[in-house]
């Protein structure tokens, strides 16, 4: 089944709250509203699990002597499955800022392929930035596996990548909290609703990714 639109995920919360469809999520300030809903219940259901839609690989390919690379594309939501040396088949290690400062201080620093990495700031489009050491000889692939959340829905036919049901419940919750009660299901009500449906959505896809075996309750 096709992942629902942006415009769809909107409808099928204003039919929740009794409310006409629209459509155009910009057909009034209420849809608008609604929308911004949306958007945040798809944040906080993306960040409570690695969900597999969300994964990605960036790559850098690395320079003599040149130690920090922008992973371009990354944003700052992204979170590491693990980083590999493409090129020397071995995994990086993440270091901290106090280790990776203390290697880069020493009197010599050493050059070869890089075994350990740490993220250092953002560039101009938001970019993380990661310092890898040892300092590089020459060419190496690395590559990083992430689950990088999807951007802000925006146009009405932007299809949603993590399950609906949690954003849809979500997003009433939240809509049924800025307007009051209204003679049906109050907000907390709704609320355990949307976890109930976030755990049984984890619950579906752990089973087929046994090494996701962990989540957070929003």
């Amino acid at each position: 089944m096709a992942s629902p639109t942006y415009l769809q995920l909107v409808n099928d919360v204003l039919i929740r709250l009794r409310e006409n469809e629209v459509t155009s999520v910009a057909d009034s300030a209420y849809s608008k509203l609604i929308g911004k809903y949306v958007n945040d219940a798809k944040r906080q259901v993306e960040d409570a699990y690695n969900w597999n839609a969300l994964s990605d690989t960036l790559s850098a390919v690395t320079g003599s002597e040149i130690f920090n690379y922008v992973l371009v594309g990354s944003g700052q939501r992204f979170r590491v499955i693990d980083a590999v040396n493409d090129s020397t088949d071995d995994y990086l290690r993440l270091k901290t800022t106090q280790d990776m400062n203390q290697l880069f201080l020493m009197t010599s620093t050493e050059s070869g392929a890089p075994r350990y990495y740490n993220f250092n700031g953002t560039n101009s489009d938001g970019d993380t930035q990661v310092d890898v050491y040892p300092i590089p000889d020459g060419v190496y692939n690395l590559r990083f596996n992430i689950i990088k959340p999807q951007v802000a829905l925006s146009a009405n036919g932007d299809s949603l990548l993590v399950p609906p049901e949690p954003v849809i419940f979500g997003a009433v919750a939240r809509a049924m909290v800025e307007r009051g009660e209204d003679g049906g299901l109050a907000a907390n009500e709704v609320y355990a609703l949307y976890k109930q449906s976030l755990g049984d959505a984890i619950a579906l896809e752990s089973g087929r990714y046994l090494e996701e075996d962990s989540w957070t309750a929003p």
